[in-house]
């Protein structure tokens, strides 16, 4: 099995979800296409890693519904414990941070402006599912769940976005302070 096939028995361990709701939830963690996950499903539905429950619609056409099986359990942990691949970033503001000195300042500036309130919304979402999370586990502001919470996962990635939405506002913040006064 592929890194994109453990990820989705990673996200159906929690509950069960369809084709298009793991399409969804996938995304934060790793960009993928029906097109990719509905043959992995397929593939991971011969190997027993997943069941699936039909589920009729009356407005719209039957969706199944993945549940992981024992066999996907012990998949996802001899999995956990191999170790991960490098961290890999995709972001066309890099890009253009590498060559922002062709245009003007002020076209520079908008770029990380236009950034920097991004982070600010993606922020306040990110305190937002934490201060969720603590209410659902019954936590007051700054209680972590137990490791054995189903909710201990999301919780410490939450973290892990907040923090490096941080430091990403700081970083705009600095390129911000950098940028020269616009040209005449």
């Amino acid at each position: 099995m592929n890194t994109l096939s453990y990820g989705l028995l990673s996200l159906i361990s929690h509950s069960p979800l369809s084709g298009y709701d793991l399409m969804l939830k996938i995304q934060p963690f790793w960009p993928a296409k029906h097109s990719q996950i509905y043959p992995l499903l397929a593939n991971m539905e011969k190997e027993n890693q997943v069941t699936f429950e039909l589920v009729s619609q009356s407005d719209k056409p039957d969706k199944k519904v993945y549940s992981i099986t024992a066999e996907g359990i012990e998949s996802l942990k001899l999995w956990l414990t191999e170790p991960a691949s490098d961290p890999v970033m995709r972001d066309e503001l890099m890009l253009k941070a590498y060559c922002v000195s062709f245009v003007d300042p002020a076209i520079s500036r908008k770029l990380f402006i236009d950034r920097l309130e991004y982070y600010h919304m993606k922020l306040q979402r990110y305190k937002d599912k934490i201060a969720n999370i603590q209410k659902a586990d019954g936590l007051k502001e700054g209680e972590v769940p137990s490791y054995r919470s189903p909710l201990f996962g999301a919780y410490i990635l939450l973290n892990k976005a907040l923090m490096s939405c941080r430091t990403n506002i700081e970083w705009c913040e600095w390129v911000l302070s950098v940028i020269p006064p616009e040209e005449k």
